[in-house]
C-alpha cells in the first residue's frame, strides 16, 4: 500500500539524528517509501524496506548490501519519518 507515494516526505528530528550513526541517506529513505510496499506496524505507523548495493566498509567490515527500513506516519499532507533502521549484509 503506497497511498501517499506522492506526498512530501519529512524526516523527524529524531530520524535526522541517526544519519551518520545508522548509515543511511535521506534519498534512500525517500526511495524506499516511494517504491517499496508498505506494511502496517504499531498504531498508525507504517514501515517499508529496500536493499541498496553498498560494496563499502561499515564499522570496519565490508558489506555488499545495505537494507534501509524507515518507520513513518502518513498524515493528511505529508509523510513523517519517525525513525530509520539500517542493516548491512
Amino acid at each position: 500500500m503506497n497511498n501517499g507515494a506522492t506526498k512530501p516526505i519529512r524526516l523527524s528530528y529524531h530520524a535526522r539524528g541517526y544519519f551518520s550513526r545508522r548509515g543511511f541517506t535521506e534519498a534512500e529513505v525517500c526511495d524506499a517509501i516511494r517504491t517499496s510496499p508498505w506494511r502496517a506496524t504499531r498504531g498508525p505507523r507504517w514501515e517499508t524496506s529496500k536493499e541498496f548495493p553498498y560494496n563499502t566498509v561499515w564499522n570496519g567490515t565490508f558489506y555488499a548490501v545495505k537494507r534501509v527500513r524507515p518507520i513513518f506516519v502518513e498524515e493528511a499532507t505529508e509523510i513523517v519519518v519517525v525513525t530509520v533502521y539500517t542493516y548491512f549484509f
